[in-house]
């Protein structure tokens, strides 16, 4: 199994002015936080405590919040980009458990207070890039998904991880359209899945996630288009063949199971070559790996990717 290694880089080459200022402000509040979550389970906090801000060479300016929490694709609150923020209320984030099955030596369900407490929770600072040509930089709190895999044990035979998404249609009144089969699935390599940049996400801007956001444990693919990083999981399989992901069903000449970030291979209504930032007019060059082939590309040696889209 192929698995990248990010390289050291100095602080001062991966912080922009921005994640510095506001981790100080972060860090000014966050004194009495410890403390509080000593005598409390972890997500009953507001905010959440972590180790570090790596932007892993990224200095774009973050994308402010309320953009960040008003323009969602979720369609399990609906298909327009701002129903999620108006609905999602009706998701209840707690009790949550997910279960982590299938082609592993430890089959276990963790409850979300475990998750948190699973490893050390990392602020890391990546793009979101969206199959529709739009994206955001967004300051992810997280640790890498590789953590939780571990503590299940693959088996020799596990190939391939599907991540399934909570279906409750009282809950996600979305999910009454058949726009896609519910629940949500999607998957990766496991390589890909062991990779250290595939973050297990809890939080943004030092909180929790919202729930329009993939409340209260998601995903966070930077490579990838954003589909691929499923929200709400309740589900992870370990599996021998590769699964089929919702949009894959949806759509297979449109989506396929790799879904990379790639300005050479468009979707078949649109171009993918260029992309506009969220808050911004002007469009700018598609990266490929969404700017982080340095750390992926490897993954992916000797592929042809215009067909294993």
């Amino acid at each position: 199994m192929t698995q990248s290694t990010i390289p050291a880089i100095a602080p001062s080459e991966i912080t922009s002015k921005t994640v510095f200022d506001q981790r100080r402000r972060f860090l000014k509040h966050a004194g009495g936080l410890s403390a509080a979550l000593m005598t409390a389970p972890l997500w009953a906090a507001e905010k959440l405590a972590f180790t570090s801000t790596a932007s892993y060479g990224l200095t774009d300016a973050l994308t402010p919040r309320k953009d960040v929490t008003h323009y969602n694709n979720f369609y399990e609150f609906g298909t327009d980009k701002e129903a999620p923020s108006r609905r999602a209320g009706s998701l209840k984030t707690r009790p949550w458990t997910i279960a982590v099955e299938g082609e592993v030596h430890k089959p276990q369900v963790f409850d979300i207070d475990q998750l948190l407490k699973l490893a050390p929770i990392e602020e890391r600072v990546y793009r979101l890039r969206c199959v529709e040509a739009w994206s955001m930089v967004i300051p992810w709190l997280g640790y890498p998904l590789a953590a939780l895999l571990k503590q299940a044990q693959p088996t020799g035979s596990a190939k391939y991880v599907e991540f399934v998404s909570l279906h409750d249609m009282e809950q996600m009144p979305g999910q009454r359209s058949p726009v896609l089969q519910w629940p949500y699935r999607e998957g990766l390599r496991l390589d890909e899945a062991m990779h250290p940049l595939a973050l297990l996400t809890f939080g943004l801007y030092g909180e929790l996630l919202p729930n329009q956001n993939g409340a209260p444990v998601r995903m966070v693919l930077p490579w990838k288009y954003g589909f691929k990083s499923a929200k709400s999981i309740v589900k992870i399989r370990l599996l021998k063949e590769q699964p089929v992901s919702s949009w894959m069903q949806a759509g297979p000449s449109e989506y396929g199971f790799y879904a990379n970030v790639n300005p050479e291979v468009d979707h078949p209504r649109w171009s993918q070559a260029k992309e506009r930032r969220i808050g911004e007019f002007l469009k700018r060059p598609t990266l490929p790996f969404n700017g982080y082939a340095e750390q992926v590309s490897s993954l992916y040696a000797g592929m042809d990717l215009k067909h294993y889209f």
